[in-house]
């Protein structure tokens, strides 16, 4: 009987609460992101260059009105030749007040996933920044890399967002 008085705690309270994550594809990995940080898919148009960007901003486009600037995530990360095919697109973010797109490879669904669901990512020690990554979850036998997608647009490197405003 004392079961029926702490059904919310029988299992612990994160494991029950789900959240909604995009998936998408980059190269052969597929990545989780939290879908409350998206705004739209767009398919890939090419972009406005901008003189002196980093090679992973592709330049901007204009989205009913609002400059955005356009991320390809496969050159942030090293995924080799970026290959531009009609299932290229970008996925335009709401982040800290600003509109953001990156380009992926391909978007796959929409899932959801509790805090038992997603597990530590293991230490890479200094070979490999792991501070974007919330965890790594498997679903349906599929493993995803859960991204922590509002840190890595802020994050300094990106150059995406003025310090002075984060």
């Amino acid at each position: 009987m004392e079961l029926m008085t702490h059904t919310g705690v029988v299992g612990g309270e994160e494991e029950q609460i789900a959240s909604e994550y995009l998936t998408f594809t980059l190269g052969s990995e597929e990545y989780a992101i939290d879908i409350l940080k998206v705004q739209e898919i767009r398919g890939y148009e090419v972009p406005t260059l901008i003189a002196n960007a980093p090679a992973f901003i592709k330049g901007v486009i204009n989205l009913r009105g609002i400059i955005v600037p356009i991320v390809d995530l496969r050159i942030k990360f090293n995924l080799g030749k970026i290959e531009y095919t009609p299932f290229t697109v970008v996925v335009i973010l709401n982040i800290a007040g600003r509109v953001i797109g990156v380009v992926v490879d391909s978007v796959s669904d929409v899932i959801s996933l509790t805090g038992a669901q997603v597990r530590q990512a293991p230490d890479f020690s200094g070979s490999f920044d792991t501070k974007y990554i919330l965890g790594l979850a498997t679903v349906d036998g599929r493993m995803m890399i859960v991204t922590d997608i509002e840190r890595l647009m802020t994050s300094a490197d990106m150059e995406l967002i003025d310090s002075a405003t984060v």
